[in-house]
């Protein structure tokens, strides 16, 4: 009597067909950059030409020429991991497709020029300080709400094609000399007016009324 042992299932081998279909092991390699437009990369190692994607840590955006680290994961799936050279003079551009948060317990940025644009910007601070030599602001519209505003200033040079104010409480000036110029109309009016000069007080005009 012929008996025919059963093979366990995990020592059975795969038919070739199942072979075929399994996904290749990684490979890594480097390539150079030939073309990049929005999210498309072809890369090129001499002899054939891929299109590949760039890895979520690959934060500096590839550019024509460089030299970069390819890992392929698949049949048709290839990923730029790295920029490993680039020729001196292209600008680098970091980049990802989504929001980016930089955590830190102190950042720092040193450059000769910053430049920084954005559409909607919110800075939000416990306390700020702004040391520069010359600072300029150019805006449609200034809004400035705050509890207590100090200003020490030299010189302070100010024009305007209209000027209100209003205060509430106490509005004082104390200046050494003090000069009030209308060309048409200068006007002061209260309940009580005082005019004190120690030593003179002067009015002249081609008409002068009182009461």
């Amino acid at each position: 009597m012929n008996t025919v042992a059963s093979v366990p299932a995990h020592r059975r081998r795969r038919p070739d067909a199942a072979r075929a279909q399994a996904p290749s092991s990684p490979a890594c390699w480097s390539a150079h950059v030939e073309a990049c437009e929005d999210a498309a990369l072809r890369v090129s190692d001499g002899e054939q030409s891929f299109e590949v994607r760039r890895a979520a840590s690959c934060l500096l955006m590839p550019a024509p020429g460089d030299q970069v680290a390819c890992m392929r994961t698949g049949p048709q799936e290839v990923w730029v991991l790295a920029v490993l050279q680039r020729a001196a003079g292209t600008p680098a551009v970091l980049g990802c497709d989504g929001p980016l948060e930089i955590v830190a317990t102190t950042l720092s940025l040193r450059s000769e020029r910053l430049d920084v644009t954005a559409e909607h910007a919110v800075l939000s601070v416990g306390v700020a300080e702004l040391i520069g030599r010359q600072l300029r602001a150019v805006a449609t519209t200034v809004k400035v709400v705050g509890s207590v505003l100090t200003s020490v200033m030299d010189r302070v040079t100010h024009f305007s094609r209209h000027y209100q104010r209003t205060t509430q409480g106490m509005d004082r000036v104390s200046a050494t000399h003090i000069e009030c110029e209308a060309e048409q109309l200068l006007r002061m009016q209260a309940e009580h007016v005082l005019v004190n000069g120690s030593k003179l007080v002067k009015a002249r005009g081609a008409q002068i009324h009182f009461g």
